[in-house]
């Protein structure tokens, strides 16, 4: 592949950092990096192939000569800056929700609809973290026997909200561990061994903005709007790594067995699934690994097409940085053929 330019925009943030260390370690061809973020933000350094690269303010005019934007600083600065970034010649890829939903936008994993993001207007979607390691994982039974019905549960790490809620978890239980009043400024409720059934903020219909994320974006990646989904998403006290129940009811009856021959072959996906000896996906293993990593693979005992898994992936890297390289790569790749 040929050496591109590559600008990260909020290159200070969790996802950001990750972006940077994703393309050293993919050997991505990177000719130049540009750093963005607030000016607040500015002036830090942040290595990179064994050279340091100061972080510069983001402007409208910091795209010139820019091949790919990869934008992770939220929805509003994705919504100022990302159209003058294509107006400079860049191919944006958002990591923010601004664009998911949008029409004219592709909403893209690799594994799952590559094709999509060759549709693009100068703006590709990252979808939402719980969402791209869920497709991952229903696309292989989907191609196979079809999907009527889908029911998810997420148990997401603090990772998922920034550092100031990893920072927030780890205050609150060497308070509690030492007898200590805890403080809360991230989370409406105490974080630290506990369970938060709330990430986002509710809507008219009593799910959070999370679940609804995760019901149109399955939908829009996957190209069927009659495929029924409910999600119920909750925070863990959990650093890195997001891990979901998953119940599928499949069209056609599909056995176990050859689900997971078809795992075992599918790139992106590793299969963790040896009940005997404990060997399942547990969240620290997102870690080590990048795939998406899937066990507990069972028939349902009530509905004979029914099938449940448990998933696990790393919400910075598979669930944001990575991915957004991947498609970066996919996009340069073709360009290449």
């Amino acid at each position: 592949m040929g050496e591109v330019n590559i600008a990260v925009v909020g290159a200070t943030g969790a996802v950001g950092r990750e972006m940077v260390k994703v393309l050293e370690e993919r050997n991505f061809p990177v000719a130049n990096l540009v750093l963005l973020a607030s000016q607040k933000s500015s002036g830090e350094f942040l290595k990179f192939n064994g050279k340091k690269i100061e972080v510069s303010e983001l402007t409208k005019n910091s795209f010139k000569n820019i091949d790919f934007a990869l934008f992770s600083a939220g929805s509003s600065i994705s919504k100022k800056y990302a159209t003058h970034a294509v107006t400079a010649g860049a191919v944006v890829i958002d990591n923010s929700s601004a664009f998911r939903m949008d029409n004219q936008v592709p909403l893209v994993v690799p594994e799952v609809n590559p094709q999509d993001a060759f549709k693009h207007n100068g703006i590709i979607a990252n979808p939402n973290c719980s969402t791209i390691q869920l497709v991952v994982a229903l696309k292989p039974v989907y191609d196979k026997a079809g999907i009527k019905r889908i029911i998810v549960s997420t148990y997401q790490s603090v990772s998922g909200t920034g550092k100031k809620a990893i920072d927030e978890l780890m205050e609150q239980t060497k308070a509690i561990l030492n007898k200590k009043k805890i403080k809360r400024e991230v989370y409406p409720h105490q974080i630290a061994f506990n369970i938060l059934p709330q990430i986002d903020e509710f809507e008219n219909n009593a799910f959070t903005r999370e679940e609804m994320k995760m019901i149109h974006e399955t939908k829009k990646i996957m190209h069927d709007d009659d495929i029924k989904i409910t999600a119920t998403a909750a925070r863990v006290p959990v650093l890195y790594g997001h891990s979901e129940s998953v119940y599928l009811e499949t069209e056609k009856i599909m056995d176990i067995k050859s689900l997971k021959q078809i795992y075992l072959k599918m790139p992106g996906i590793k299969l963790v699934d040896d009940i005997h000896n404990a060997k399942y996906p547990l969240a620290i293993m997102s870690e080590i690994y990048d795939e998406v990593m899937i066990g507990r693979l069972r028939k349902d005992l009530a509905v004979k097409n029914g099938i449940n898994m448990w998933i696990v992936a790393n919400n910075l890297r598979k669930g944001a940085a990575l991915n957004a390289v991947q498609i970066a790569e996919l996009l340069l790749g073709s360009q290449e053929k």
